[in-house]
């Protein structure tokens, strides 16, 4: 009933010209790397406000929710489970950790990715081994692969480095802008806790970079600095 009860308060705030606009944004098109993906046209603050009255969703209902043709109830469903997984003790965040890994086929877009990979994944192996984010780095799925980068956002915040390096040099041949912009993002974390060591990776890489990679990377330094690496490019 939970479920049903949810669907109908996302149905009933559906809006479809911002469906129009939402399915250009997140490039639905034919050959996009959204294609197919469908909207109902809900801003993400009316999704979070609708989301908090339905945290007790079980697994089963929130497994629906993200096999739904739907973004938002993708969203939703993402947003109830993140919620889940913060207020759980560390035997349900193993069992929702291990969910959601086994529906990361669901886990298709930009947005989806950035909200619940750091806040499940990264929390997760925070001080574990983590050799599933070098498995997802090498994945012929972008969605995997931008996972991969973001779950290690976590670590950033705690001042760990070393993963997000590894992983940003398995992906600098990346052919997918989505892919640069996310470890550009990440490197640029990494600066704003570190500079220093985040421009000793650069130098080492900036000049295989893909432009936009390093222009995320760099963002936060002066612009003396930014047109020094970047004039440097081949």
């Amino acid at each position: 009933m939970s479920l049903e009860k949810l669907k109908a308060d996302l149905l009933k705030v559906a809006n479809t010209e911002k469906a129009k606009i939402l399915s250009k944004f997140f490039k639905t098109g034919k050959g996009e790397y959204a294609d197919g993906d469908k909207f109902l046209g809900i801003t993400v603050p009316v999704q979070r406000k609708i989301a908090r009255k339905y945290l007790n969703l079980s697994l089963s209902d929130i497994k629906t929710l993200l096999s739904s043709k739907y973004h938002e109830h993708r969203f939703t469903g993402l947003i109830i489970l993140c919620s889940q997984y913060k207020k759980s003790a560390q035997n349900e965040k193993e069992k929702i950790f291990h969910f959601y890994l086994e529906n990361l086929t669901y886990v298709n877009n930009w947005d989806l990715v950035d909200i619940s990979a750091p806040a499940i994944i990264g929390d997760y192996l925070l001080g574990k081994e983590c050799a599933i984010l070098y498995k997802l780095a090498s994945s012929e799925s972008l969605w995997e692969r931008r996972i991969a980068i973001l779950s290690t956002f976590t670590f950033i915040k705690n001042n760990q480095f070393d993963d997000t390096f590894r992983i940003a040099e398995i992906l600098l041949k990346d052919k997918n802008d989505l892919i640069h912009k996310a470890v550009g993002w990440m490197l640029r974390e990494i600066g704003k806790r570190n500079k220093e060591i985040e421009e000793q990776f650069l130098k080492e890489h900036y000049q295989h970079m893909p432009r936009t990679m390093l222009r995320y990377a760099i963002e936060k330094f002066s612009e003396k600095e930014r047109k020094e690496y970047l004039n440097k490019t081949n």
